[in-house]
């Protein structure tokens, strides 16, 4: 017999959630900026290595079993594909379509796929809650790029992109929970990064030398920021926010990060906000609450 599922989200990984949402929210204008004089692959490719060395490193601190257990390869290598190989082409090819707020939000689509995902592969029940977290939170997307419609319209590969990005993005996070590999989550991200690299790296050795050259002072602190925080940090967070609550709950639980990514792109590309981006955060705070808070704590404050 299964243990019941947890459906609210754990007060003590609630400091990884804000983090998170904080570090891959603000990456968004970041990436834009780094792509400015950076060639993809190689931008990426770097991302990946530095991001893996870190983890390793803070495993091999900590004394953290890093090989893979025998038979598990065959679990790892899927799950690595969907949510590192795959997701890092179709976002940052996407990206140069499309302003970097827009993008976030079509990336954070994920939870359209996902819920419905770990319903039929991990059995997963789609309460009332989560169907209607799911509504808001789509509903908040939808709101953000109803202003940047037409330049969604005009970039059609871009946001074919960065949709197929979710998904892939989606269908790993599910696998993840399906098929567990045994490493704690230091080791099992350093590795999905590493092997979700590899074709990245072949690419980069094979099309980008020729086209590096030294970066100006902010594509660098982008590129800095993308290897220490966004790669190193954000990606352990998620995989341990995965390993810690269902799907269902953890796809909901960021949508808070397409609305950071509007907001710092705001911050960092001058723009000025409309008042779609008001009334989708909002929301975003509502399609939180639908995981976020215990089960029955709004009908026992309504009650009051």
């Amino acid at each position: 017999m299964k243990p019941p599922q947890r459906r609210g989200f754990p007060a003590g990984i609630l400091w990884v959630l804000a983090a998170l949402t904080l570090g891959w929210g603000f990456n968004w204008p970041m990436i834009k900026l780094a792509l400015s004089e950076l060639p993809v692959l190689s931008f990426r490719s770097v991302c990946l290595l530095g991001g893996a060395a870190g983890l390793f490193a803070i495993a091999a601190w900590k004394r953290l079993p890093l090989r893979v257990p025998r038979g598990q390869w065959r679990r790892l290598l899927p799950i690595t594909l969907f949510n590192i190989t795959v997701w890092n082409l179709c976002v940052t090819y996407g990206i140069r379509h499309m302003p970097s707020g827009r993008a976030a939000i079509l990336a954070y689509t994920m939870p359209l796929w996902s819920v419905p995902l770990s319903a039929w592969l991990l059995g997963e029940r789609i309460s009332a809650r989560r169907i209607v977290g799911v509504g808001l939170g789509m509903l908040a997307m939808l709101l953000l790029l109803s202003s940047e419609l037409r330049a969604v319209q005009a970039a059609p590969v871009g946001t074919l992109l960065i949709l197929g990005g979710a998904l892939s993005w989606a269908l790993g996070t599910v696998l993840m929970k399906r098929y567990p590999v045994d490493l704690p989550v230091t080791a099992l991200t350093a590795w999905q990064l590493l092997l979700g690299g590899i074709p990245l790296y072949a690419g980069a050795l094979a099309f980008d030398l020729d086209r590096l050259h030294p970066l100006t002072l902010w594509p660098a602190v982008a590129f800095a920021y993308n290897v220490i925080v966004a790669f190193v940090f954000c990606y352990w967070a998620w995989f341990k926010i995965v390993a810690s609550v269902p799907v269902g709950v953890s796809s909901l639980a960021v949508l808070m990060i397409p609305v950071v990514g509007v907001f710092s792109g705001m911050l960092v590309l001058s723009e000025t906000p409309h008042w779609q981006d008001y009334v989708a955060l909002a929301l975003v705070l509502a399609a939180l609450a639908t995981v976020m808070l215990p089960p029955g704590s709004v009908r026992a404050l309504i009650k009051r």
